[in-house]
């Protein structure tokens, strides 16, 4: 996140915009972009603990 100069709270939100913004062009794909896009969603704590 450093690289471009956001945090990760701002990046995640970035991609968010991004995400909503592609499944309202194209809602016919929302299942599929919001599968593409679960990979960048903040993980959670138990995740790490794993």
């Amino acid at each position: 996140m450093l690289q471009a100069g956001l945090t990760e709270t701002q990046a995640f939100a970035a991609i968010n915009i991004i995400k909503d913004y592609a499944k309202q062009k194209f809602p016919i794909f929302a299942g599929a972009i919001d599968k593409l896009f679960d990979k960048y969603s903040p993980k959670e704590e138990e995740d790490f603990l794993g």
